[in-house]
C-alpha cells in the first residue's frame, strides 16, 4: 500500500465512523422526543443534516479508551470485570463530553442544547446520572455490537465505494458547518 494515502484512509475510515454514530445520535434524540417524551420532531442540533457532531465524538472517544483492553478478560476472581469496567469508562467519558459541549456552545452560541435541570442528580442542568447511565448503556452496545458491525460493513466495501460514501458525507457535511458559522446568527 502506498504510504502517502495511508494518513488519508485512516482520515476517511474514521470520519465514516464519526458520522455513522453522528447519525445514530441524531435518530436516538429524535426517537427520544417522538416515541418517549411525545414532544414531536424537531431536528435536533444546530446543524441541519441529521447529524449530531457530539455523538460522533464521544463515540470515537469511547473507542479509543476501551479498544486498548475491551476484549482482554479483566477478571475479579471468576468474574469477567471487562464490560464493568467499560461501562464506568465510557460513562467517564460520555460525561465529560457532555459538559465540555455545553460549555463550548454555551461560549460559541449562549445556550446549550439540552437542560437536565429536571434531573434529580445533575450539575447545572448540563449534565445528570440519568443520562450519564443511559450513554453508558449505549457506549456498551456501541463497542460491542455496533463497531464490529461497522467494521464488518467497512471491509465488505470497495475503495471506490468508500470513497464515495466519504465524499457524499464529507461536502455536505462541512457545508453545513459553514452554514452555521457563517450565515446563523
Amino acid at each position: 500500500m502506498n504510504n502517502e494515502k495511508m494518513p488519508f484512509e485512516r482520515f476517511r475510515t474514521y470520519f465514516l465512523y464519526f458520522m455513522a454514530y453522528c447519525i445514530i445520535g441524531w435518530l436516538y434524540e429524535v426517537f427520544l422526543e417522538v416515541v418517549i417524551y411525545r414532544w414531536g420532531f424537531s431536528n435536533r442540533g444546530l446543524l441541519f443534516g441529521p447529524y449530531l457532531p457530539v455523538y460522533g465524538t464521544g463515540a470515537l472517544l469511547i473507542l479509543a479508551c476501551t479498544s486498548p483492553w475491551l476484549h482482554k478478560k479483566i477478571k475479579l476472581g471468576k468474574i469477567n470485570m471487562t464490560p464493568v469496567l467499560a461501562f464506568l469508562v465510557i460513562v467517564i467519558v460520555t460525561t465529560i463530553v457532555e459538559l465540555i459541549v455545553s460549555y463550548l456552545l454555551e461560549w460559541t452560541i449562549g445556550y446549550w442544547l439540552w437542560d437536565y435541570t429536571s434531573y434529580k442528580i445533575q450539575f447545572q442542568g448540563r449534565i445528570c446520572l440519568s443520562a450519564s447511565v443511559r450513554f453508558g448503556l449505549g457506549g456498551l452496545i456501541i463497542v460491542y455490537f455496533i463497531q464490529p458491525f461497522l467494521v464488518k460493513l467497512k471491509d465488505a466495501l470497495t475503495e471506490k465505494a468508500k470513497l464515495i460514501i466519504f465524499f457524499i458525507m464529507f461536502i455536505p457535511f462541512c457545508l453545513d458547518w459553514l452554514h452555521v458559522i457563517f450565515l446563523k446568527k
